[in-house]
């Protein structure tokens, strides 16, 4: 396709989002006009105009124009009473919603249309085919592919659950639209339930009353399963298998599962006090009966469907021994008789297994009530193994009957289901900070007399644990006392051993330092008597320990207990967190990236000095500012070696719903992690070609860190500059998370958790967290003569390319004029130079990075983004200034509920135009 048939193609889609857009806007109006004053929305048209105008003359760069128009605007918004700023704030926050649920729906759109999709299965496998990679390892590379999915309940989806639901329904409506066959009845009656909807949406009160529990971050996250990715798995494995059959002529075993989905809702206690063992064990059992009672109903749609009576000898046999055993509820009425001469063999067997579904998922409804459960082992399902052996019986008896063709539907994906989902849908991962294991610890050195084990230094330490690890005998005897606490945490290690390694994943360390951090949680394990271990994952996070990870992981491995341990109950793979988000907060942005790429250069180095293999576990946030960013770009850009054929990877907040909340979009993305895995796989990203790039970039990230540290941390005023100019003190009141926004009670930088950090930035369109520093960094080396280098690093060094992207396309994102509103109303004149040197910093930034990426404006090289973002500024910048009036207000009378409840739907309104929070 020529550069022009691009163009027409992108323009012509475009016009579909816009005709979206202006289709949902006016009905959205329509609604107002009738649940609005007109004498109200007289004044909302008057400033949607006026800023319109002062957007086009922003985007025009006719600066002193924009500047009093938008003058203008925060003047009428001074103007508006308690109830005016409130609806205006709602319309606008609905609005963007609508535009946000249009702009998804264009995507959809566009990949639906695209006649070649880049990063697609079969784009990548012929592209690697044609680099010389064989049909054979392609083949055998996808088959033992290991990528999994963690869904996290880090507090960044704004949206209720409610209106989510609501948005997803206008999205189905959208695509119904696109089809060229309505009638002009079926568009009046599309029309009626949008209008339903989007009133229904406005009569919703948007804001959450009550913070939900960790049980209802869990509950949504497996609604995401139930509602989106139950339909998207099958639908891309079928695509996987399709095009490894194109390829390599052979498809894609059926039980094979190159991604899978992990979870940290309800399992992630780290300073959450919330998430408590009997949280984790009804979280796990939720699960469990959701993925039971999902699967019976698709096993009722498998036995209607699957009515024929030829089928293999061996499926006769089970049918019969079923009806012989009176097994199934269902053999009367399929027993012979004179008008009934043959049984239905698929329905018996199928049958059967929904009995025992029915009895699992009873059995699973006493346990979380807590009533005792006596059941016969062979009456319900424990294990994947069990409900897949009857499944791939049918499956086999129509291959060999000449029915291929229906066991490749609804039965395949079926069993593709159960392979991936297993019996829990979600395995929840475990995760508590280093500190707390070494309390319990401590409590249980005092009882036995021996010392404080968190006084003892590494070395005893790692003596201790090695030999109780070696030992027989329990350590912690049955009538020690322990703190609350101390409770806790052993109350999790013995849910742990109930629930067992089918029901959980990873045991994450946060804040990891040690090798000893790792063996206790090994000896806490050995002792509430697990009887298979889970796989225990460091967390590096801050700099410090990411410049340790290597030599902790080698003195690790260097333990012979642990060595065997790992190679024999783990198949030598050793699993190893990075943190994204509070090393970002710790050094900035750009010294983060190198660090963290630093860091699992040595930690693969170090894992393969000891023959054992690593899966890096990524933890990355929503936004750039933590981690954030598109995932082929990410996956890309990683240390050669640090992905073979393994990755982990968390999907945050309000990124699980963007990415997965739809089938379609979700298909895309699981696409998107298989071929960029394999990819860096078969064909690793370059490392640095030249050593002095090494070194430019450690010159590069120590004056960058020095730029950040001197501003966020060594600079007094700093702290009080951040609460005056953002909302970070109310985003307390939103109500979006069950954990608290501090890990310690404090007011510093410090304590403060990344997530509302970066979010607050993010409400006032200054993303300080993404690009502070950076622009210092680039500028020493360009005034140092390296301008040509880092041209060429940007060039040919994918790592480098990637993190100068991401920082362009949030500088992009940025707004240093509606950042400089914020300060003029609302921080003290004594600290308004500091917002004035850090607007001056961001156009430093923005001159060195299209220094170095060569482009002429920010998003050059992706025009489309810049045209979304674009559209959205007429609404997005009247917002902030509403944001800024009510904040200037509330800060005044900070009990008046009425303008909390204003200002968190402008939050929510913000929010949805930049697409993230935190």
């Amino acid at each position: 396709m020529t550069d022009t048939t691009d163009d027409i193609a992108e323009e012509m889609s475009f016009q579909s989002f816009d005709d979206d857009c202006k289709l949902l806007g006016n009905l959205f109006n329509d609604v107002l006009q009738r649940e609005v004053d007109s004498t109200l929305m007289k004044k909302l048209e008057k400033i949607r105009i006026v800023a319109q105008s002062a957007c086009n003359m922003r985007l025009a760069e006719i600066e002193d124009s924009a500047e009093m128009l938008e003058k203008q605007v925060a003047a009428e918004m001074s103007q508006l009473t308690l109830e005016e700023a409130l609806t205006l704030a709602r319309a606008i926050s609905h609005y963007l919603n609508l535009m946000g649920i249009a702009e998804t729906h264009h995507r959809v759109r566009r990949l639906r249309s695209a006649t070649h999709l880049t990063r697609s299965c079969d784009d990548v496998f012929t592209q690697l085919l044609q680099s010389g990679v064989s049909a054979d390892q392609l083949y055998h590379t996808v088959c033992k592919q290991e990528v999994e999915i963690v869904l996290t309940a880090h507090p960044t989806q704004i949206n209720r659950r409610t209106l989510q639901y609501k948005h997803v329904r206008i999205s189905h409506l959208l695509d119904y639209n696109d089809r060229t066959d309505l009638t002009h009845e079926d568009r009046e009656m599309l029309i009626e339930d949008l209008v339903r909807e989007i009133t229904s949406i406005w009569q919703t009160d948007e804001l959450r009353r009550h913070k939900p529990t960790p049980v209802d971050e869990a509950r949504a996250g497996l609604n995401i399963v139930e509602q989106s990715l139950w339909k998207a798995v099958p639908h891309y494995l079928r695509r996987v298998s399709n095009s490894l059959k194109k390829h390599t002529g052979m498809p894609l075993p059926l039980t094979a599962t190159p991604i899978k989905f992990g979870s940290w809702m309800g399992g992630d206690r780290d300073g959450n006090p919330n998430v408590t063992a009997k949280v984790t064990r009804d979280v796990s059992l939720l699960s469990r009966w959701m993925a039971i009672d999902l699967y019976i109903r698709e096993v009722d749609s498998l036995r209607f469907e699957l009515s024929m009576t030829r089928c293999s000898d061996r499926l006769l046999k089970e049918a019969q021994d079923i009806l012989k055993a009176g097994r199934s509820s269902f053999h009367k009425l399929l027993e012979p008789t004179p008008v009934q001469p043959a049984i239905a063999p698929y329905r018996i067997v199928l049958g059967n297994v929904k009995d025992k579904l029915l009895k699992t998922r009873r059995r699973l409804e006493l346990l979380l009530e807590d009533i005792p459960c006596e059941t016969d082992p062979w009456d319900h399902f424990e294990t994947a193994d069990q409900l897949l052996e009857p499944l791939l019986l049918c499956y086999d008896s129509l291959q060999s009957c000449g029915s291929g063709f229906l066991a490749d539907g609804r039965l395949a994906d079926l069993i593709r289901r159960v392979s991936t989902f297993g019996m829990v849908l979600i395995k929840l991962d475990l995760r508590q900070e280093s500190g707390r294991h070494a309390e319990a610890l401590d409590a249980i050195t005092k009882f036995l007399d021996i010392g404080t084990y968190s006084e003892w230094d590494e070395e005893k330490k790692l003596e201790f644990l090695t030999r109780e690890l070696k030992g027989k005998r329990p350590l912690i005897p049955s009538s020690i006392e322990v703190p609350p606490e101390v409770k806790e945490v052993l109350d999790t290690f013995r849910v742990a051993a109930e629930l067992g390694s089918d029901s959980l994943g990873a045991y994450v360390i946060s804040m990891a330092s040690n090798a000893s951090d790792v063996l206790a949680v090994e000896l806490l394990q050995k002792d509430a008597r697990l009887s298979v271990r889970l796989r225990v994952a460091p967390l590096f996070e801050t700099v410090k320990d990411l410049r340790e990870a290597g030599s902790v992981i080698r003195k690790l491995l260097s333990i012979d207990w642990y060595k065997e341990h790992v190679i024999k109950n783990h198949n030598g793979h050793q699993e190893v967190m990075v943190g994204y988000s509070d090393s970002g907060k710790d050094a900035g942005r750009f010294t983060a990236a190198w660090e963290l790429y630093k860091a699992q250069e040595d930690v693969v180095s170090a894992c393969n000095e000891f023959g054992i293999k690593v899966t890096l576990f990524h933890g990355r946030g929503g936004s750039v500012g933590r981690g954030g960013g598109p995932t082929y770009l990410a996956i890309q850009s990683q240390p050669p070696g640090s992905v073979m054929g393994t990755l982990r990877s968390t999907e945050q907040g309000e990124m699980v719903q963007a990415k997965f909340g739809l089938p379609n979009t979700a298909v895309r993305q699981l696409e998107i992690y298989t071929t960029a895995v394999l990819l860096a796989t078969l064909r690793p990203p370059l490392p640095p070609r030249e050593l002095k790039w090494r070194s430019l970039m450690e010159e590069i990230s120590k004056v960058s860190c020095q730029n950040y540290r001197s501003t966020v941390y060594e600079n007094p005023e700093f702290i009080t500059y951040f609460q005056e100019a953002t909302p970070q003190a109310e985003l307390g009141y939103l109500n979006i998370g069950s954990r608290p926004t501090r890990r310690k009670a404090s007011t510093g930088i410090g304590h403060l958790r990344a997530i509302p950090w970066v979010f607050a930035w993010t409400q006032t369109r200054f993303v300080l967290p993404a690009w502070l520093g950076v622009g210092a960094g680039l500028q020493y080396a360009c005034e140092k003569g390296h301008t040509e280098d880092l041209k060429a690093m940007y060039q040919e060094w994918p790592f480098f390319q990637s993190t100068i992207d991401l920082i362009e396309m949030i500088i992009g994102k940025a707004d240093a004029s509606i950042a400089k509103h914020y300060d003029e109303v609302l921080v003290s004149e004594s600290r308004q130079k500091i917002g004035d040197d850090l607007r001056k910093e961001l156009s430093s930034t923005e001159k060195y990075v299209l220094v170095v990426s060569g482009h002429d404006k920010l998003s050059d090289n992706n025009k489309s983004l810049r045209r979304l973002i674009e559209g959205r500024l007429p609404y997005l910048n009247p917002m902030n200034m509403l944001q800024v009036e009510i904040l200037k207000r509330l800060r005044r009378d900070d009990d008046n509920v009425k303008l909390r409840d204003a200002l968190l739907i402008t939050i929510n309104g913000i929010a949805a135009g930049m697409r993230n929070t935190g």
